[in-house]
């Protein structure tokens, strides 16, 4: 293969990398592009592509993680990924869906940037401790404790991604009905005890009526449903609904004037919701299509 086809052939995989490391699609591709930099002007052949093209994402990565904007990005407790379309292209249907959901995702941005590469890399994309480390400049054993910490973190929310489809579905659509209708009854049976909600409305905020934005996760059923119900009570929300599959789950897009204005996720865990997602910062929904009936 050409040096092109070689990387064509592994864009995919670079992409979906360097999303999960970012959470926002457009760094991604810009990575990307960096990382074709380096491919075309490396000076040797390389015997490992993949290999070597992981390694150069994941560096661009924790170089981008490290700027001073994305520090700032980072430390925002409310900040979400951007969703995506896996039917797209962009990333592809190959991924699994416990490796790309929201409720991943945001546990991912809770990990160290080294923990977050190290898993990654090990766990999605099969590198060993002797090439994680040579990449993080650490020894094998403090590569292994850094998956061991970055597994534990994550265990609690793959196993919530053993609910089935129809029950995700059914959940998201009873979430969506109650809170449209103020239903703060309906909201607390639903959502387990120690629920949270987060909304992401983009670096400046955003207010609804007479409700801002939350500006941190809110905790429990009872204050969820009565923030909730606040909101409903203080103003109609314009738009409609539109199910659509985002991150290979079925979420909510509220679309305004054919635009999306929110996206609404939800994790699920013995039958009750226990995370609420909304994405809101429209520069992060700017890419998601809009489907046939918006």
């Amino acid at each position: 293969m050409t040096a092109v086809e070689t990387f064509e052939a592994h864009r995919h995989m670079m992409l979906a990398l360097a999303y999960r490391m970012l959470g926002d699609l457009e760094r991604a591709e810009d990575v990307v592009q960096d990382a074709w930099m380096r491919w075309a002007g490396r000076a040797e052949e390389v015997d490992a592509p993949k290999a070597f093209l992981l390694k150069v994402v994941t560096r661009l990565c924790l170089n981008e993680m490290g700027s001073a904007r994305a520090r700032r990005e980072e430390s925002r407790s409310d900040r979400l990924p951007e969703p995506i379309d896996l039917g797209d292209g962009a990333i592809g249907r190959m991924e699994m869906v416990d490796q790309i959901s929201m409720a991943f995702l945001v546990v991912l941005q809770r990990l160290t940037p080294a923990e977050r590469a190290t898993l990654l890399l090990h766990d999605v994309f099969d590198l060993d401790h002797a090439e994680i480390g040579a990449l993080l400049g650490k020894s094998e054993v403090a590569c292994r404790q850094l998956l061991s910490r970055s597994r534990a973190h994550i265990a609690e929310e793959k196993r919530a991604m053993t609910t089935s489809r129809d029950e995700h579905r059914r959940l998201l659509q009873a979430f969506v009905d109650a809170s449209s209708s103020g239903d703060q009854r309906r909201l607390i049976e639903i959502l387990a005890d120690d629920a949270t909600l987060v909304v992401d409305a983009g670096p400046s905020g955003k207010r609804v009526g007479r409700i801002r934005n939350l500006g941190r996760p809110l905790v429990g059923a009872r204050r969820i449903a009565a923030f909730l119900g606040a909101l409903a009570r203080g103003t109609e929300l314009p738009g409609s609904y539109q199910e659509r599959e985002l991150n290979g789950q079925t979420a909510m897009l509220r679309i305004v004037a054919g635009r999306a204005q929110s996206a609404l996720f939800i994790s699920v865990a013995n039958g009750k919701i226990r995370r609420v997602f909304v994405q809101a910062d429209e520069a992060r929904l700017s890419r998601v299509g809009l489907g046939p009936s918006a």
